[in-house]
């Protein structure tokens, strides 16, 4: 920050309030000296105590109008540098707020990025720091508020996108069925097997896309019970068992403490490891082992689900958990993935005051869970 620039203009404003206070200054303390002297005229006791030996006030050829040998006079001389100082100061301290005034203007006309850069020293600097604290809060609001925009075009887009294709498929296959273009029971079978595939993916996203806008919603309820973390991935593990043999594939459980007891609300964390459990399932495929580990370390709960299977791309990890966003397009429509699954768990996660993210190294995929042991506790992730 800088001090205010005066102009030329202001400058001169300056040095003629100074002139015109000390000539003012001058008359008035003559007009009082002549008045006390008037005053103890008559008395010489009163005259000695306040001129001292002499009178200060002599007319002639020779004399001064006072001296600076009394105290009086002294007094006087320190009471107009007081006035001239307190004057001058009051005129500068409002040709300041002139130049704040005038760069508050220049931020209203629309220039949302400038910021009032003075050091006035003054309360007026609290004035300035909140006006450019409240000028920059409205400029993250509108950035906020454009990208939530941006944002909503993207899911309407995205959703379209994702809608249209299953439906126009559904609509061709039907229409074919409409207009008797198929040859016997077997090709009409596959027409309407088809059609209702296509209508069970649409489902789906419906399903995930309504899973998703509930999770986004601070003011969502979370139905808290205590309960067993490692007891919870032991029962996933099992529920996916039969899916597990059909990749080819095996749970491993650990937990440290066993049993770890916290605070959650087990449906939506049910989702949230449902989500990822599947993910590894479809995507880890070559893979041999799905980890579920649970650990305590101070007070939260760190969980991880990781697979040994292929190697998720390293520019692709920062992106994992953007709506709609597939690793491999192609492989994510042959299993029928909505993009939608790790947003929700994210969304889930940070509902409960926790944070997700995912690593990757050729030997082991992770997508580790970090949850506060009771809620409403906010976990702070670490910085990379």
């Amino acid at each position: 920050m800088e001090k205010v620039r005066l102009t030329a203009k202001e400058k001169s404003e300056l040095w003629g309030e100074g002139i015109i206070t000390v000539i003012l200054l001058l008359m008035l303390n003559l007009a009082l000296v002549v008045i006390l002297k008037e005053v103890t005229a008559q008395n010489p006791k009163l005259q000695n105590a306040i001129w001292g030996i002499k009178n200060v006030v002599v007319f002639g050829q020779d004399t001064h109008l006072w001296s600076w040998r009394y105290p009086l006079t002294g007094l006087m001389l320190v009471v107009d540098a007081v006035v001239v100082y307190w004057r001058l100061i009051r005129r500068y301290h409002q040709m300041q707020m002139r130049h704040v005034i005038a760069e508050l203007h220049y931020i209203a006309s629309g220039h949302l990025d400038h910021r009032i850069n003075f050091a006035v020293g003054t309360d007026l600097q609290k004035v300035i720091n909140s006006i450019n604290a409240l000028v920059e809060s409205a400029v993250n609001s509108m950035a906020e508020e454009r990208r939530i925009e941006q944002s909503k075009d993207e899911l309407i887009t995205n959703v379209s996108h994702d809608i249209r294709t299953p439906l126009t498929s559904i609509i061709g296959y039907l229409g074919l069925i409409e207009d008797g273009q198929y040859k016997g029971d077997e090709e009409l079978v596959k027409y309407t097997h088809t059609a209702y595939m296509k209508a069970k993916q649409m489902k789906v996203l419906v399903e995930d896309l309504f899973e998703y806008t509930k999770a986004r919603q601070t003011t969502t309820p979370l139905n808290a019970v205590s309960f067993n973390m490692v007891a919870m991935l032991e029962q996933l593990a099992a529920s996916y068992e039969l899916e597990a043999e059909r990749a080819d594939m095996s749970f491993v459980v650990t937990g440290k403490p066993d049993p770890l007891i916290m605070e959650a609300d087990t449906e939506k964390l049910g989702r949230v490891f449902n989500n990822l459990i599947v993910n590894a399932l479809k995507y880890g495929k070559g893979g041999k082992h799905i980890y579920l580990d649970a650990e305590k370390i101070g007070s939260e709960a760190v969980i991880k689900v990781s697979n040994d299977g292929p190697q998720i791309p390293n520019d692709s990890l920062s992106s994992l958990f953007d709506r709609f966003y597939r690793v491999e397009e192609s492989r994510s429509q042959e299993t029928g993935g909505t993009g939608l699954g790790l947003a929700i768990a994210q969304s889930f996660v940070t509902l409960h005051g926790g944070y997700i993210y995912a690593d990757s190294t050729p030997e082991l995929t992770s997508f580790v869970i970090h949850l506060p042991l009771q809620l409403g506790t906010t976990l702070q992730k670490p910085k990379e």
